[in-house]
């Protein structure tokens, strides 16, 4: 698997849990003996929602929620076999969302 190199995205809500996953995969990756290039924090994405507190008047009544959606990438230049199999044996916390390119 020379000259390639593999992509991960990572997203999840809570940063900390990206954080950490992030750092799993980068000391995974670098611990088979391949570069790693990141990880690279990507614009966190900011939802609004307003909500009226009221069933019936008092219009300007509203309640403000957010959802923030935090991204992380990071390129893993030349991976070996040793390093594919590592990452695919990696767990992974819950509310991690990982998309994987070749």
């Amino acid at each position: 698997m020379q000259n390639q190199k593999i992509r991960i995205r990572l997203k999840a809500f809570d940063y900390r849990l990206i954080d950490k996953s992030a750092m799993e995969i980068v000391e995974t990756a670098k611990r088979t003996g391949a570069v790693v290039k990141g990880p690279i924090p990507l614009p966190t994405r900011i939802e609004r929602f307003d909500v009226l507190r009221s069933p019936h008047v008092n219009k300007t009544s509203r309640d403000q929620f957010e959802i923030r959606t935090h991204l992380r990438l990071m390129d893993i230049m030349d991976p070996t076999d040793k390093t594919v199999d590592a990452l695919m044996k990696l767990d992974l916390p819950a509310g991690v969302d990982v998309e994987i390119k070749l």
